[in-house]
């Protein structure tokens, strides 16, 4: 059942044409737009709503998850009124709300809409929310966690046409308590680490921070995984309970490397990951520190080792993987979220451990496992390649 929030109250006050809501973890921002969007459709007839996102991927595990859970708890959800393949719901009305990414040039530059809505607009380039923006008759929802600066703070935050608020989890008094104490633990962790301290900023009180000393920038999304790609062998590293089990797959194409996001679920038994690696009939490197389960895979079926993990095995493997350049497929959500989010420890004085913040590096690890295995030998390991700080 869908439940009256602070957060949806705050938003619902805000009157501006451009609507800007900044805010921290499970603050409840998109799922708090929505039901505004849908109200507006259906108190405003022929209404055109679009609500874009990075990508098609991202929509649909996000925005229109939220949009359809969000309808049907309302009950105004009619399944033959959506068009799944152009990904949008006509009302009876003769309103409707549509999806669609911002690496659509065509909708980008194509017809007007009424109201708009950008999802995680950090993730958007500029040039494509304006591009949206001039042909948006009435009003614009935007929403982020603010990791860093952006166009946002820029160009739109402190204008006389913009209205501006920051939401954290205690504005989502539907939050389960478990996932408020999970949050309020980074508050402790940042005592002693900068890195937690910024985290707490970020995704706890919903203000900016600093994302200093990210490890790899030298990486692009790209649509999908090209019909010729050739696979060459999967990273795993092993989870259970809180951690999940993270497989990625190595392809090449046009002599380019791509990562794609094969599995990314906790709860995983090795006869569970055996079952779901087993079509791809190509070499598994994974995490050597589980020899048990490597065992258990291998007798069914799959070829699978360990991953070869000496001193200096991370930092090693960090610098093998940024001696090369990388695409990663849209749909790798938790990939590309890793990614943008894996930066160097540092210590209380603001300098570089030169270690990696050991948070949320599941699929980095996977991808790591496969380097070390089939790229340290284009290298002379009497002459170590260095990790770029």
């Amino acid at each position: 059942m869908l439940q009256r929030t602070t957060a949806q109250t705050r938003i619902a006050a805000l009157r501006k044409r451009v609507r800007v809501v900044q805010g921290g973890s499970s603050s409840s921002k998109t799922f708090s737009i929505i039901p505004l969007l849908i109200t507006y459709a259906v108190q405003n007839p022929k209404s055109e709503i679009s609500i874009v996102s990075e990508s098609i991927p991202h929509l649909r595990r996000g925005a229109i998850r939220d949009f359809l859970k969000i309808m049907d708890w309302t009950g105004n959800m009619n399944h033959d009124r959506w068009n799944r393949s152009s990904l949008t719901y006509t009302f009876a009305n003769g309103s409707f709300i549509e999806f669609f990414s911002a690496d659509q040039s065509d909708k980008m530059r194509g017809a007007r809409r009424d109201v708009l809505f950008v999802n995680e607009a950090n993730n958007v380039h500029w040039e494509a929310y304006y591009q949206l923006a001039i042909r948006t008759r009435k009003f614009i929802y935007i929403d982020y966690n603010p990791t860093v600066e952006f166009w946002a703070h820029k160009e739109l935050i402190g204008t006389d046409n913009t209205d501006f608020i920051i939401l954290t989890y205690k504005d989502n008094e539907a939050l389960e308590p478990a996932i408020v104490k999970e949050l309020e633990l980074a508050k402790v962790k940042g005592e002693t680490s900068s890195y937690w301290a910024n985290w707490w900023k970020v995704y706890g009180l919903g203000e900016v921070g600093s994302l200093q000393g990210a490890i790899f920038n030298n990486w692009e999304t790209i649509d999908k995984l090209p019909d010729d790609a050739k696979l060459l062998g999967i990273g795993l590293d092993f989870g259970f309970t809180n951690d999940p089990t993270a497989a990625v797959g190595i392809y090449q194409h046009n002599g380019r490397y791509i990562v794609h996001e094969l599995v990314y679920q906790t709860g995983l038994l090795n006869s569970d990951i055996a079952s779901k690696l087993r079509q791809y009939r190509r070499t598994v490197i994974a995490d050597s520190a589980e020899p048990k389960s490597i065992e258990e895979i291998r007798r069914k079926g799959i070829s699978i080792k360990g991953a070869d993990k000496g001193k200096d095995s991370v930092r090693f493997g960090i610098a093998l993987m940024q001696e090369h350049e990388w695409l990663i497929t849209a749909s790798s959500l938790n990939v590309i979220k890793e990614v943008r989010g894996y930066v160097w420890d540092v210590d209380r004085q603001g300098n570089t451990t030169g270690n990696p913040i050991d948070n949320m590096n599941h699929a980095i690890d996977a991808w790591r496992y496969w380097c070390l295995a089939n790229l340290h030998k284009k290298y002379n390991f009497s002459k170590p390649i260095k990790a770029k700080f």
